[in-house]
């Protein structure tokens, strides 16, 4: 990976007293909201929340490199990074997270097995009457299999779409053999439909 400098590097002391770099982590409060200033805040979510990579601000050089510019220059005046498809796709990899890890990780205090996260944790919530699966708010403990299939792909399998009255589910048919006997019987498809190839991305397309 290469990288370019555009314009004259930048002094740390400037921003030195609103940052911390320490383990591996680092916090930085130089920017910062009230609690009533809600165009601030608004923005401050948007930054926290953004893609890993703003596309606008990807392109490929004659060499067929990619080139991603900074959305705001380095200390040391870097403005642009220069690395090949291979190692951009690379790093693009190593930010998906791993299967089955918490994306969200508590330090300091806070941490799980931390002496005195119980005297800031709030404690259990205290035990009162309440059907089986439900959470105190009411909402059911698990979402069904109808719910998930009509968040997920739109499928709504608990109202008629003739009529609009509620069905009743009365059993599940999970067997792969007897789900292939009774889409055949009924002269439907009963393997998935082939897929489609993924298209092709604008940015790796010979220029």
């Amino acid at each position: 990976m290469q990288s370019l400098r555009t314009v004259p590097g930048r002094d740390d002391k400037a921003t030195a007293a609103l940052c911390a770099d320490a383990h591996g982590f680092s916090l930085h409060a130089g920017v910062r909201c009230g609690e009533h200033q809600r165009k601030e805040l608004e923005r401050l979510c948007r930054y926290i929340t953004r893609p890993a990579i703003a596309f606008e601000r990807l392109k490929r050089d004659g060499a067929g490199d990619v080139v991603l510019q900074l959305k705001s220059a380095w200390r040391d005046g870097t403005t642009h990074i220069v690395m090949s498809p291979l190692e951009f796709m690379q790093r693009l990899a190593a930010l998906v997270p791993r299967p089955r890890l918490h994306l969200i990780r508590f330090h300091g205090v806070l941490a799980p097995n931390a002496g005195l996260r119980a005297a800031v944790v709030p404690g259990p919530a205290q035990s009162v009457s309440m059907p089986a699966g439900e959470h105190a708010h009411g909402a059911p403990a698990r979402m069904g299999w109808a719910r998930l299939l009509k968040r997920v792909f739109e499928f709504d399998l608990e109202h008629c779409p003739q009529c609009g009255g509620e069905f009743r589910i009365i059993a599940a048919i999970e067997e792969p053999a007897l789900i292939v006997k009774i889409l055949t019987h009924l002269g439907l498809p009963a393997r998935a439909p082939p897929r489609s190839p993924a298209l092709p991305l604008p940015l790796f397309q010979a220029a």
